[in-house]
Order: structure tokens, then C-alpha cells, then sequence
């Protein structure tokens, strides 16, 4: 039996994906009244370590408890825990009062319950919209709604502010507020970290599958110094005069410098002594970010050298200093020889144009047509540019003449050989085929 307090305790928590480790000897807790971040970078085990509280995932080893007890023992979840670990499941043509309508019947709660809980979280006027046309913040809103449905004493959200615009994530940080100010749990994955620094009280910080801080955002703050940042005209010169002043100074990469164990008015007063221009002063308390870098530094580091991969650095050098470019040599080029057709490398040589045969040519009129005292010359065809030199003779030399075309024999007469009498004779009686229905009678 649960014991109504409100209270998550992860003790011991370990789990494993075969050689692959998630989550190692996780310990913390989360006490009602107040908003506790759960941060660490992608891949470090927030979103597998919710799974197992909320009895999705069970753990290698140890275990988490919801008010006393695992989550699967709880004898109404729905009003002890409301949790969203992804706002994507939403049928796409149910309207939004539907969807929730759906978890009303489940949990054997009014209909009512949906439009109360739709005008909480800002979408009274989109009730009646189908799912499939909500952005991505209003299907946060909607997964939110969901689970406020059963009025739960626990809050366990996931990336709740991914897709809002910032009017949404204000509202966000707001509600979560007041919702922890009744007495009730919040806890909440994120690693927007800058929101999160206005939202939580309470941050436990994983990084590689295990927490490396757990408690109040006021104690992290208080462990690291204040240092001030200053951008001026010769910072090698202010610096020089900061650590014979015994102050420490670091470079940072967007040209500023860092100071530790000095305010800003003796900033200024060194800076007016060593002749150097102040163009920005600011004095830089630790926020949450900054410590959060420094606590999760190394899980998933890139190169500083934007490709070269097989370069090594320098000896007496870190691979953490600036990449600068190498100059490009030029490569001289070598001319490769224009490959030839297969027909030229096996030896072929180019066959010569030869001139159509001899029977192609022009025959000469028969006599009778012939005028008195002329020879008959046939036309001679138009020369190829692409023949070679007497191709034309060759043929002829090689070719003899025929009296007619290939396959019809010597005794073939064109027309215009003919005698006149013949070729009436020849008319008169294809007419009188044509009279006698094609008989010669």
C-alpha cells in the first residue's frame, strides 16, 4: 500500500543493455513542493531511467518506488502518477476533445474532465480540431492535458518545452510552478538548461549513465567563484598586468577574457593603468549552464579539427588547440594517353569506299531515240568526299558491265528498248482484258 506522500525514490539503479550500460547505481529522490530537473546530454540514461519508475522498463539490478512502492503496485496510477514521455501519440483523426474523451472512459471519469482540463493548458479553442493538423507545441499542450486528467499528486515529464515558442515555454514554467507550490512532485527531463534554471529548485545531473550532482541549484551556484568577463582593445596586455597582480585570467574562444579574484571596478583601474580600451565589462555569476558543461564535460566530445582525421597533433602540442588550414600543393598533371578503338588495336586497317555496281548505272536509249550524230555518255555519280583517290576507277576496272539488274538475266529490255509496234500490240490487249472481264477471246 502506497503511502500517499508524493515521494520518488530511485535507490540503486542499474541497467544494462547487454554490453551496453544505461543507467549505473543510480541514487536520488524527489520530495513534493518542489520542481526537480532531471538534466543530462542525450545518451545518458533520463529517458531509460523514467521508464523504469513509471514500471515501462524493469532495471538489472535496484529499483524505484512511487510513494512507498514500485509503480506496478499502484492501485489507481492514473491518480497518483500523470506522466508524458512522448506528446506524439495522438490518433490523427480524433479532435482533441476525443482524444481525452477516450481516457475519460478508461479511467471511469466525467466527460467534463476533457474541456476542464483542454482550457488549463490553453487549447479550449481547439477542441474540436483533429490532432493531425496540431503543431508541435500544441501536441505538448495536449499530451499535458492527458496527463492531468486524473488530478495526479505526481508529475513526470519528458522534453516538455521541445517545439513551444517562448510565449508557450513562459507558460510552461509558470504552471509548473504553481502545480509544485500545492504540495504536489514535479520532475522533469530536459536539457534546455538556460529554462530550466528559472523552473527547478532541485537538479540531479547525470552524465555516462550515473549522477555526478545531486541537490539544491543554490548550492551548485554557491561551489563555483563569480568571475568577470572583459573585452578590451590589447588583451595580452591586461593580461600580463592581472597576473603580476597575482589574479588569474583565462582566454576564451570568442576573444574576451575570463578574470577570477577580482571585481570590476579593479579591472578598471588596471585598465586605465596599462593604457588599454574597456569595450565590454560583465561580471558572470555561474549559471546552470556553465556548471553543467563542467560537470558533463567528455561524454560526447567532437574534434576541434573540422576533417583531417588522420592528422595527429603536433609533439608538445594538445588536440585541443585551434585547427588552422595547410596550404594546398599543387599536383602536376599527367597527360594519359587517348586510348584507342578496339578495331585500331587489333590492327584493322580502314576499308577503302567502294562505288555501287555496274548494273546500277544508267543504260543507254535505244536507237531509235538516240540523236543522229551523238554518243551516248552516262551521267558519272557525284564523287564521295569520304572515297579515296581513283576508288571509282578500281571498281570499274574490277567490275564488268551486265546488260540488266542482279537476278532478271540478259534477255531483259526496259520499256524505251522496245519497238513501237510491239508495245501497241501489248496495249491492245491488256484493253481487251479489261472489256472481257480479263479474258482474251
Amino acid at each position: 500500500m502506497h503511502d500517499g506522500s508524493g515521494r520518488i525514490l530511485v535507490q540503486q539503479l542499474h541497467k544494462s543493455f547487454g554490453p551496453l550500460t544505461a543507467v549505473q547505481n543510480l541514487d536520488f529522490a524527489v520530495e513534493p513542493g518542489s520542481v526537480t530537473g532531471f538534466l543530462g546530454p542525450n545518451g545518458s540514461g533520463k529517458t531509460t531511467t523514467l521508464r523504469m519508475i513509471l514500471g515501462l522498463m524493469k532495471p538489472t539490478s535496484g529499483a524505484a518506488y512511487v510513494e512507498g512502492v514500485p509503480f506496478t503496485k499502484l492501485r489507481n496510477p492514473a491518480r497518483v502518477v500523470g506522466a508524458v514521455l512522448d506528446s506524439q501519440s495522438f490518433h490523427p483523426g480524433h479532435t482533441a476533445r476525443g482524444h481525452l474523451r477516450c481516457y475519460t472512459a478508461a479511467l471511469e471519469l466525467p466527460d467534463e474532465q476533457a474541456d476542464q482540463v483542454l482550457e488549463l493548458v490553453g487549447l479550449g479553442n481547439a477542441a474540436r480540431r483533429k490532432t493531425k493538423g496540431f503543431s508541435l507545441g500544441m501536441r505538448q499542450r495536449l499530451a499535458l492535458a492527458t496527463a492531468l486528467l486524473g488530478d495526479p499528486r505526481i508529475l513526470i515529464l519528458d522534453e516538455p518545452a521541445n517545439g513551444m515558442d517562448p510565449e508557450g515555454i513562459a507558460w510552461l514554467r509558470g504552471f509548473l510552478k504553481a502545480y509544485a507550490s500545492t504540495g504536489r512532485t514535479v520532475l522533469v527531463s530536459s536539457h534546455l538548461l538556460r529554462e530550466m534554471e528559472h523552473t527547478v529548485d532541485h537538479v540531479v545531473i547525470v552524465s555516462r549513465g550515473h549522477s555526478v550532482y545531486n541537490g539544491s541549484l543554490e548550492q551548485l551556484r554557491a561551489g563555483r567563484q563569480s568571475r568577470v568577463l572583459v573585452r578590451v582593445s590589447d588583451p595580452m596586455t591586461l593580461s600580463s598586468m592581472l597576473r603580476e597582480s597575482g589574479v588569474s585570467t583565462e582566454y576564451l574562444r570568442d576573444g574576451r577574457l575570463a578574470v577570477t579574484g577580482v571585481d570590476t571596478r579593479g579591472i578598471a583601474d588596471l585598465a586605465l593603468r596599462a593604457g588599454v580600451a574597456i569595450q565590454e565589462l560583465q561580471e558572470s555569476s555561474g549559471d546552470l549552464e556553465q556548471l553543467f558543461f563542467q560537470l558533463t564535460e567528455g561524454q560526447f566530445t567532437g574534434s576541434q579539427q573540422p576533417f583531417g582525421p588522420g592528422q595527429q597533433p603536433a609533439p608538445g602540442t594538445t588536440g585541443q588547440q585551434r585547427w588552422q588550414p595547410q596550404p594546398v600543393q599543387p599536383q602536376p598533371v599527367q597527360q594519359q594517353p587517348i586510348p584507342q578503338h578496339p578495331a585500331q588495336q587489333q590492327g584493322y586497317a580502314q576499308q577503302p569506299f567502294q562505288q555501287p555496281p555496274q548494273q546500277w548505272q544508267q543504260s543507254p536509249p535505244p536507237p531509235s531515240q538516240q540523236p543522229p550524230g551523238q554518243q551516248f555518255q552516262p551521267e558519272s555519280a557525284a564523287p564521295s568526299p569520304w572515297a579515296p583517290d581513283n576508288a571509282g576507277q578500281r571498281s570499274a576496272e574490277s567490275s564488268p558491265p551486265e546488260s540488266g539488274p542482279p537476278g532478271l538475266g540478259s534477255g531483259y529490255r526496259s520499256r524505251a528498248e522496245e519497238p513501237e509496234s510491239e508495245r501497241r500490240e501489248a496495249e491492245h490487249s491488256r484493253a481487251d482484258e479489261d472489256t472481257h472481264g480479263g479474258e482474251n477471246r
